[in-house]
């Protein structure tokens, strides 16, 4: 089992940060937690999770109009964004990525390839969070934007798909709410 303080770091008390201090992330920091987040499991292998690390400030004013006011602040200040999407298409890598190579014909109608990309690049995005936090950087999902203006600006093709964005940096802890309660096990599970 996982020792309690790489708990706490990862989950228990890791915080969802809308202010970060204006300290760029080091690139090698992405690369570590890609190098953790990847071994997350997904369907098939399928890993559909495409992510776009926003850091200049062309990047960001491409985002800014697909902004929920509310977010538009709090995204334009933190040190990167990373735009969690999905390739709608992620079926034709499967030969390269799965045991067997008949996988390819489960997946390549868009009725099916469309949510099983959408199901697993959320699983992966919940993974990268977790793998930020592993290698010390704060976090701040959203998805308080225009799906469709974000996927105009960035993705014109159609292949890929914007799923939600995620504030990356060093939080500052300021403005954290009291953590808000979360269910109890009798509450939320049951044995079957």
């Amino acid at each position: 089992m996982a020792d309690e303080k790489t708990l706490d770091l990862i989950l228990r008390e890791a915080r969802s940060h809308g202010k970060f201090h204006d300290r760029p992330v080091d690139p090698a920091l992405l690369r570590a937690a890609h190098e953790i987040m990847k071994w997350g499991p997904t369907t098939a292998n399928s890993q559909p999770a495409r992510i776009f690390y926003l850091v200049s400030k062309e990047s960001r004013e491409k985002l800014r109009p697909a902004l929920s006011a509310v977010n538009v602040d709090k995204t334009m200040k933190a040190p990167l964004v990373a735009l969690v999407a999905y390739d709608t298409r992620f079926y034709e890598l499967l030969p390269r990525l799965y045991h067997n190579p008949e996988a390819i014909n489960w997946y390549n109608k868009p009725h099916v390839a469309e949510p099983n990309a959408f199901r697993n690049s959320s699983l992966q995005g919940a993974y990268l969070i977790i793998a930020l936090r592993a290698v010390g950087l704060d976090c701040g999902a959203m998805s308080g934007f225009d799906n469709a203006r974000v996927d105009a600006a960035f993705f014109p093709d159609g292949r890929l798909k914007s799923n939600f964005l995620v504030n990356i940096g060093y939080g500052t802890g300021e403005g954290l709410p009291p953590r808000n309660p979360r269910f109890t096990f009798e509450e939320q599970c049951r044995i079957l």
